[in-house]
């Protein structure tokens, strides 16, 4: 069979991300992101613009329907522009920087993320999704496109002023400098966690779970700080704060929509504030960070409802995202179809005819009605079709045995649908956090075939993904690609010690000690401390980053750390030690000003504190302490704006 024809083909047919590939037949001239797009910038003199996302995002795929696959706007971004795609899974230096030029311009970001670059890769205007029209009083994309392209050559010197300043203050926003501790603060990690505590507690959804208005992302940072606080303080007034907001959250999340009850796993997040609209991409980070979580909480609670949602969880990402290879894969999209959600959601008629006299009862108590309980995100507008859920407040313990036969019969008659596109690249540092998941959540459960999945990806990380004894960022398609970033060897390191503690195989501890050492050698900030987000080997952007704040994924210096005072614990260690503890005393200060962003951080600080002698502890460091956030991003630009938000 020929393969089909298709009237545009780009330069983004020869790559490997499904991303990239998604976009190959746009009628618009792609470029992926490297050193010939920058150079046919410069010797046209026109200006970049930079356009990232990944697969799985819904409003990509509805910015690419209404705008790169139109050919009028095709025309004028060719004509006038360097279009270039970046997939900001395989590129997450690129993205983190430009995503904060975008928060500095706009004060808020997401995906797509649409930004306006100098030929020398200085951005001057940003935004995420744009319209295809105006409308709503908002700009549209076309308009845009044309009132750049006019500026950028009528008003070009206001536009250099913009990208120099705007260069200056992400170069600056990117280090982290020293700066003197709070008067009267404590280093001691009892004292971390203790603000922590209350940093949740002020903004702890008492009804719902969660902190903070929706839309709700899974907490695990906050989740992991609540279960080490009641370890800590298993009959005191730790323990009766952290809690409540514990299994709060833990059982409204598990209840919810954005727990996929037909097929295990957790979606991305939660468009309400009662988990009940989910956006419906199934990330493996997420579901590798709240396996985790469940099985500790199961651990420390004796909840067999946590275990439960925790084998689901993992048997979810073995079925559905294991790679013949052993690595596991990274994300479904939330469209399938042309629709997001179609493939999860379910209408009355339908359980009923699926699973016949059963889907009564199982509509009861899965909340599946006449008329439906799901609204479209984007007009509110109900659809007539339902999000399975349970109603709290208690997860129950196990699934009866009629709605488990019920369930699996669901499932059995959903995958005869047409299923959400794949992203089925092998990232490096979601495979590390995967393994973490299943070998922890594999000896906490018994189950020994997650600690033996475990083990093959883990083999695979450290050779396919690891050629020459050089990790890389990504796999796909037989080709492994991309040095890799502080989160690659941070998170992959930790999950191999993970499974050191699940075998007692000193091998995954030996390969975490190589991967640390490359940390210390490639990534190391030698003037303030902490680790750089790229290496010395990758290339060089506008501005260098160092993350230490929590976000979707834990924070890279939170979890190198982390790894460090792991390693500093095992024989010989002690080298290893003595860095955490540089570094973690070196982010006390931050640790005290903004708990809510530094979870990992105040964790990685209690695992140090328990190899140190008494006179290294916490409350021995000195008096320094990086930027807190709203110091770090300073932004001047010139008094007289360019138009629509330059």
């Amino acid at each position: 069979m020929s393969a089909p024809s298709h009237p545009f083909t780009n330069r983004l047919a020869q790559e490997k991300s499904p991303y990239l590939l998604q976009h190959a037949h746009n009628p618009v001239d792609w470029y992926p992101w490297g050193a010939e797009a920058l150079s046919r910038a410069r010797e046209q003199n026109k200006p970049i613009f930079l356009s990232v996302g990944y697969s799985a995002c819904h409003w990509c795929h509805v910015m690419e329907r209404e705008s790169f696959e139109d050919e009028a706007t095709a025309r004028i971004l060719n004509e006038h522009f360097i279009p270039v795609k970046v997939d900001r899974e395989e590129r997450p230096d690129v993205d983190e920087i430009y995503m904060t030029a975008v928060q500095m311009m706009t004060r808020h970001g997401g995906w797509p993320m649409s930004v306006f670059l100098t030929p020398d890769g200085r951005p001057f205007y940003g935004g995420t999704y744009f319209p295809p029209e105006d409308r709503h009083g908002r700009i549209g994309f076309k308009t845009l496109l044309r009132e750049l392209a006019k500026a950028y050559h009528e008003r070009h010197d206001e536009i250099e002023n913009v990208a120099a300043q705007l260069a200056q203050d992400l170069q600056e926003a990117s280090r982290q400098r020293p700066a003197p501790l709070p008067r009267g603060a404590s280093l001691e990690t009892a004292a971390l966690l203790r603000l922590g505590v209350q940093d949740l507690a002020q903004r702890f959804d008492a009804t719902h779970g969660g902190f903070g208005d929706r839309p709700k992302f899974p907490p695990h940072h906050a989740l992991a700080l609540l279960l080490e606080v009641i370890r800590r303080d298993p009959d005191g007034d730790g323990k009766a704060a952290a809690l409540p907001m514990l299994t709060r959250t833990l059982d409204h999340m598990a209840l919810g929509g954005i727990y996929d009850h037909i097929g295990g796993g957790f979606h991305r997040y939660s468009t309400d504030d009662i988990w009940l609209l989910p956006h419906f991409e199934k990330m493996l980070y997420y579901n590798a960070l709240l396996a985790r979580v469940y099985s500790d909480a199961y651990r420390t609670t004796v909840r067999a409802a946590y275990a439960r949602v925790a084998r689901e969880t993992c048997d979810w990402v073995l079925r559905d995202m294991t790679d013949a290879e052993g690595g596991f894969h990274a994300a479904l999209d939330a469209d399938s179809e042309g629709e997001e959600g179609k493939y999860y959601v379910w209408t009355l008629r339908e359980v009923q005819d699926s699973v016949g006299h059963a889907g009564a009862s199982f509509a009861e108590r899965y909340n599946i009605r006449p008329g439906g309980n799901f609204h479209d995100e984007a007009t509110g507008r109900p659809t007539g079709t339902n999000i399975p859920h349970l109603s709290g407040p208690d997860l129950p313990d196990e699934i009866a045995p009629e709605d488990a036969e019920v369930r699996a019969r669901l499932l059995a008659v959903r995958e005869q649908c047409v299923p959400p596109g794949k992203d089925d690249k092998i990232i490096t540092a979601w495979n590390g956090l995967m393994i973490g998941g299943l070998a922890f959540a594999g000896h906490t459960l018994g189950e020994e075939g997650y600690i033996e999945a475990a083990r093959r990806a883990a083999d695979f990380c450290l050779t396919v993904l690891s050629p020459g004894g050089k990790l890389l960022r990504r796999y796909r398609d037989g080709d492994a690609s991309f040095d890799a970033y502080l989160e690659d060897y941070a998170f992959l390191a930790d999950g191999l010690l993970d499974l050191h503690d699940a075998t007692g195989e000193a091998r995954w501890a030996d390969a975490a000690r190589r991967l640390a050492e490359t940390l210390l050698t490639d990534f190391w900030d030698h003037e303030d401390g902490g680790f750089f987000f790229t290496g010395a080997r990758h290339e060089t952007l506008v501005a260098r980053s160092k993350e230490l704040f929590d976000g979707a994924t834990p924070s890279p210096n939170g979890v190198a750390a982390r790894v460090l005072a792991r390693l500093g614990g095992l024989p010989g260690g002690q080298i290893y030690a003595a860095r955490a503890q540089e570094m973690l005393h070196a982010f006390a200060g931050l640790m005290h000003h903004a708990p809510q962003g530094t979870q990992t951080l105040a964790l990685a600080a209690v695992r140090a504190a328990q190899n140190a002698p008494p006179e290294e502890r916490a409350d021995a460091a000195p008096e320094i302490v990086t930027l807190t956030p709203e110091g770090a991003f300073p932004l001047r630009l010139p008094a007289k704006p360019l138009p629509h938000g330059f």
